[in-house]
């Protein structure tokens, strides 16, 4: 990328991603010193594009970044949550686990059943109107570095680049955008995040993070069936004892249900296929009926952090920050980050413009990495800390023993386990395929249940089919030696968006030629850009990057 002449711009702060986490500081930037010069990039068509979540949000960090947002005449909390409950599904029935029972941080009430993205979009309006300047359809596909080895600026994807790499007729180099300090708030697995975690070893004395995905329909339902403000979340069927995930089903306002299902990607059985597990979950007798007579409206899927505490890599580096999901703030029993995610974006926000004050750039906001676990994001995330590792070594017994552990912790501060670790990686969970039986899954009636392919149109996904494949494959012959082979190709069961396909070599000249009998597909446009494919193909031979920027999803009222 240096060899291409690119225009530059500079700016007192960079911020990559215009989620929860980037727009909240680039609020806060210009909040604590109006003359800050803010730019926020976005790689979605518009903010909130790309926004996946649940969501019930906590307002903690609304009300700390704008105290006055309840005032407004048009902001996108409309719902507030009025009937909270826990259920354990069984194949035919379930039981619900009374709220008294239950620790007190897993109460819902007083929080709000929104769409993130319309959240972001608004949370845009507010950094835009306090002059931060925003660039969605701008993917930030590479780090620039100074002399000093320091994080200096990000560059923009270049547009118009043919599939074989040549620049076609409508090629426009990306732009360098400069700043004294850049914040990575890309989410959930993000391109340059990686980067940053390997090259400054972030990770290092700290847990491997943990994943899951994340799948989502947002449903208009008959009146009759509408409970605005119930939240209902579960676990147990369909998922086996030993297969961690649940579900949740989020009554919002305008007869609109958003229904979704998370399977941890730490499962070991090649044969899941957490879209068709979300699928036959709707079936259940306790669920099905809310979407008698209605109508799916969107689809989405998006790779979730659940490593918590443990796992969080130092967020500092030289030149800037993680924030937000790509440090890995979620809180997992609660299924909420989106809280987290703003207070950080606030605190390191408080320290870049400290330093600026202070007269300083491009050094690490070491201040930030020491705050944040006494912060209200630390006290969250501790209290919960070994709930993913119990629920992972004992199932669902684990799950029970961590509510017990969540109590403990809330009521003295505590936990007799300590703090967990986790045990690896969740692509070196997988097992071979020789050790698993397959799974019949139910054909999609087309009603309740759905394809991925029809499920993808919903998302009004798109790429431009000439450009190079942003889902790099390093070493081809391991796919096929190791991906197909030895786990039965679980890249066509694990992506929620039917991008990857192990297809007969017959008839295909370069697969004929080097004895191939099957060849490796990659459907990129379908992409969804959950980024389960990066987090857990068993080799970790296959690289999530960027595609042109605009491109992907486009998510309304997600």
């Amino acid at each position: 990328m240096s060899e291409i002449e690119r225009e530059s711009m500079e700016f007192d702060v960079v911020i990559v991603g215009a989620g929860p986490a980037g727009l909240a500081a680039a609020i806060k930037l210009k909040q604590l010193n109006p003359e800050l010069s803010v730019v926020v990039l976005e790689k979605g068509a518009e903010v909130g594009a790309h926004i996946l979540s649940g969501a019930v949000v906590d307002p903690i960090g609304i009300d700390r970044l704008l105290p006055g947002w309840r005032n407004e005449s048009e902001h996108p909390f409309k719902t507030r949550v009025n009937d909270d409950q826990f259920l354990v599904l069984g194949p035919a029935g379930s039981f619900r686990i009374p709220n008294f029972l239950m620790p007190p941080l897993m109460s819902n009430h007083g929080n709000y059943i929104v769409s993130l993205g319309n959240v972001c979009r608004w949370l845009a309006g507010h950094a835009e109107a306090l002059g931060v300047e925003i660039y969605p359809g701008f993917a930030a596909a590479d780090l620039i570095y100074g002399d000093n080895g320091a994080v200096i600026g990000v560059v923009t994807g270049d547009m118009g680049v043919e599939r074989d790499g040549s620049h076609g007729p409508a090629f426009a180099p990306g732009m360098a955008l400069l700043g004294k300090y850049v914040l990575i708030g890309e989410g959930v697995r993000g391109s340059l995040a990686k980067k940053l975690i390997a090259k400054y070893k972030l990770d290092e004395g700290h847990q491997p993070q943990k994943f899951g995905i994340g799948l989502k329909e947002l449903w208009q339902v008959k009146p009759e069936n509408h409970k605005p403000g119930l939240v209902q979340h579960s676990f147990g069927w369909p998922l086996g004892t030993q297969t961690g995930g649940g579900s949740f089903l989020y009554h919002l306002e305008d007869n609109l249900v958003a229904v979704g299902f998370v399977v941890h990607l730490n499962y070991k059985n090649p044969y899941i296929a957490p879209f068709e597990e979300f699928q036959r979950f709707k079936t259940h007798p306790a669920v099905r009926g809310t979407f008698e007579g209605g109508k799916r409206i969107s689809y989405g899927a998006r790779a979730i952090t659940e490593g918590g505490w443990q796992s969080v890599p130092k967020l500092s580096f030289p030149g800037g920050a993680l924030i937000g999901c790509s440090a890995g703030f979620v809180n997992v029993p609660r299924i909420k980050g989106s809280h987290n995610a703003v207070l950080s974006g606030m605190l390191a926000a408080e320290h870049v413009a400290s330093a600026i004050a202070a007269g300083r750039s491009h050094d690490e906001l070491l201040g930030y990495e020491s705050a944040w676990r006494s912060s209200d994001i630390g006290k969250d995330l501790k209290k919960v800390r070994n709930v993913k590792p119990l629920w992972s070594r004992l199932g669902l017994f684990g799950v029970a023993i961590g509510g017990l552990d969540m109590w403990l912790n809330t009521l003295f501060g505590f936990s007799p386990f300590g703090t967990m670790k986790h045990s690896k990686p969740d692509y070196a969970s997988l097992e071979p395929a020789a050790q698993h039986k397959k799974i019949a899954y139910p054909k999609p009636d087309g009603v309740l249940t759905f394809d991925r392919l029809s499920s993808v149109f919903l998302s009004n996904t798109n790429h431009e089919e000439n450009q190079p494949i942003h889902l790099q494959v390093k070493d081809p012959d391991l796919q096929k030696k190791s991906e197909h082979d030895v786990y039965a190709g679980p890249s066509t069961r694990y992506c929620p968006a039917g991008v990857y396909e192990w297809v007969d070599g017959d008839g295909n000249a370069a697969a004929d030629r080097m004895g191939i009998d099957v060849r490796f597909v990659i459907n990129a446009q379908n992409c969804v850009h959950c980024k389960t494919c990066d987090i857990k193909d068993p080799n970790q031979n296959i690289n999530w990057v960027p595609p042109q920027g605009g491109e992907g999803p486009v998510y309304p009222n997600m």
